[in-house]
């Protein structure tokens, strides 16, 4: 037990880069939190976080050991749960990250009941649509839409985000409303480009082609680096978008979107979860995982 409070310690810490913070979340002197790491790097021989004033950055033998003595926890609290039965409450910290829409429209409102079932889980949500490095950041799991470029991390599919194509009936009224593929280029059209890094090439307008899909290269007034300011600039009339069903459905229903070129959707969105080991996750993971799989389904093809 007491390696296993060592583990502890060098874990939150790792998570929150912090000795101050990761000491006040456990309840423990600072001082002791930096003795314990100290020690812990004497009887291995290697450093296992660079210290500045401002932060603390796991080294690269730091995350390796970070990512073992994670996977080690874990299995110890499974390991307790045999005593305790599988259906002992859920206890302790799942930091959870979340592309800013689907955390808005559907994990948001049904969090309550969530908490309401397990309500000495204490839920840390970071909404956002960058990458985030689960081990650097210490994210327990990641919701992600689209394709899963590092080949480090596990990823369970969901599903895929259907697409549609929209604009506001005021930029329609303004360019006249695409009939065809054609008509993107004849009647002038202009799209918001979405970038997940501003200064980056434009993914321009995607259709169906043949057994896959293409992109059309479209000019734009505006580029976002936000869904949320890509729906907003869509809504405004700065121009054509492509997004999410989900997102855009109350805004087609209330006629603030139309849809346009409804046979020419883009492709669906594979939507997953990522965890940085497959193995020897803790029941309060799998558990949120499952969750969150089973409220997504109405706004996933399958």
């Amino acid at each position: 037990m007491q390696h296993l409070a060592t583990l502890e310690i060098f874990v939150r810490i790792a998570e929150m880069r912090s000795f101050t913070h990761a000491a006040e979340s456990l309840g423990i002197q600072k001082g002791r939190a930096s003795n314990v790491v100290r020690q812990l790097e004497a009887q291995l021989g290697v450093r296992l976080l660079n210290r500045s004033t401002r932060t603390v950055q796991l080294t690269e033998d730091g995350r390796n050991f970070y990512t073992r003595a994670s996977a080690l926890l874990a299995q110890a609290e499974d390991l307790g749960s045999m005593f305790t039965g599988r259906d002992a409450p859920l206890k302790g910290r799942l930091r959870v990250d979340l592309p800013t829409e689907f955390a808005r429209i559907a994990v948001i409102p049904a969090l309550p009941t969530f908490l309401q079932s397990y309500p000495d889980i204490e839920l840390e949500l970071s909404c956002t649509d960058r990458r985030v490095d689960l081990l650097q950041e210490g994210i327990d799991c990641v919701l992600r839409v689209g394709g899963i470029v590092d080949e480090t991390l596990v990823a369970r599919h969901l599903g895929d985000l259907p697409m549609v194509n929209a604009a506001s009936p005021a930029y329609l009224e303004r360019h006249g409303t695409p009939r065809v593929l054609g008509d993107l280029l004849a009647q002038g059209h202009r799209m918001v480009h979405y970038t997940p890094t501003l200064g980056s090439r434009p993914f321009g307008w995607e259709y169906p082609d043949g057994d896959g899909f293409a992109a059309l290269a479209l000019p734009g007034a505006v580029s976002v680096n936000n869904v949320q300011a890509y729906h907003g600039a869509g809504l405004s009339g700065l121009g054509l978008v492509q997004a999410g069903l989900p997102s855009l459905r109350p805004y087609l229903a209330s006629g603030e979107l139309i849809e346009i070129l409804p046979d020419l959707r883009p492709a669906p969105l594979p939507v997953s979860v990522v965890v940085a080991h497959r193995q020897n996750l803790s029941r309060r993971v799998r558990t949120f995982i499952d969750w969150l799989e089973q409220i997504l389904q109405p706004d996933l093809e399958h």
